[in-house]
């Protein structure tokens, strides 16, 4: 087992890796309710691989044996308010894909690690391993989970994206917890979701979240209940985020976030898209979740809740599109011209 390391020196280690921020908690188990009881409520709708593992997600000790400490990351990704003004794909994906960029700055991270301390084993995840990101960042002392379930941060709001590393050596100093609540009794953003997703207790109900129906819900259609709040929403959704105002003046993130040429486009332009613009645009971006028919599907969506009778072309050409999906989403945005 490795000496205790200095927390400054992990810290420093982070900053030089290209993180915004780094804090570090004690690798004890997270209370299983955290989890189980949104999940029981059915609010991941079927986001099944957020059940699988969970006792993996509550304990990283099961995932790295010997576990002692947490180190959070977390990097904001807000740029400029005019570039790519208007977009209908949420901010944190209009620029390169952030896992990609979180791994490379952890990468980094334990290439120093590595060299100083080469006995010391970790185990990191970009949003995609057996962790809890939004727990461990708050046990870290970075932020705290807000009333629209985003993590806030102080400096950064909550536009950031985090990342976490697990590692066997024990640090000299722990953050002592989250950081002070400041929603407060504000309600904005309760109030301001079109769909009702976001409780008064600070859950969302995927099934009801824009940003999942976007994103995660790429086998089947969006409820139709819901389509007319896309307006303009074509992959993930910043209504809560907009409206926060913790987020009104905050600082902003380095250039691997800035736009790419996909994020200046339109709802009717990304609705008509062909496989090779497609193909050319999208892929090391987040979109490419969503893939070709996915994003289709969603402007067609859009332009239906917009009643954008300039798009009656393009939604004439969906609609006769091989793709049932699509097809369906265009017949009904033509239904609302």
């Amino acid at each position: 087992m490795a000496d205790v390391l200095s927390s400054a020196w992990v810290q420093r280690l982070a900053k030089d890796a290209g993180f915004d921020l780094c804090g570090l908690a004690r690798a004890e188990p997270i209370p299983a309710r955290t989890l189980t009881e949104w999940l029981e409520a059915g609010m991941a709708a079927d986001m099944d691989w957020m059940a699988e593992r969970a006792l993996d997600r509550l304990d990283v000790a099961r995932v790295l044996p010997g576990a002692r400490t947490v180190v959070a990351f977390a990097c904001s990704y807000r740029v400029p308010d005019e570039a790519a003004e208007g977009s209908p794909i949420a901010r944190y994906a209009r620029g390169r894909d952030y896992h990609a960029t979180m791994k490379d700055r952890i990468r980094a991270f334990r290439r120093g690690l590595s060299e100083a301390h080469p006995e010391v084993e970790t185990y990191a995840s970009v949003d995609t391993g057996p962790f809890m990101e939004k727990v461990w960042a708050a046990r870290a002392g970075l932020g705290y989970v807000g009333r629209n379930a985003c993590f806030i941060t102080e400096p950064f709001g909550s536009y950031v994206v985090l990342a976490v590393l697990v590692m066997t050596a024990e640090v000299d100093v722990y953050a002592s917890g989250p950081a002070v609540d400041r929603c407060g009794a504000c309600n904005l953003c309760v109030n301001a979701c079109p769909t009702g997703a976001i409780s008064e207790a600070g859950a969302v109900d995927a099934r009801l979240c824009l940003s999942y129906q976007t994103i995660e819900n790429r086998a089947g259609t969006v409820p139709e209940a819901l389509r007319p709040a896309m307006e303009n929403i074509v992959f993930g959704c910043d209504i809560c985020q907009d409206v926060c105002p913790l987020n009104v003046s905050v600082a902003e993130g380095g250039a691997r976030f800035t736009p790419r040429a996909v994020a200046h486009l339109g709802v009717r332009e990304i609705a008509a898209l062909s496989p090779e613009d497609y193909g050319r645009l999208v892929p090391g971006t987040p979109l490419a979740r969503a893939k070709y028919d996915g994003l289709r599907r969603n402007a067609a969506y859009a332009l239906g809740a917009a009643r954008d009778a300039g798009a009656r072309a393009v939604l004439e050409r969906l609609a006769a599109d091989g793709e049932p999906r699509v097809a369906e989403a265009a017949r009904w945005a033509l239904s609302r011209l």
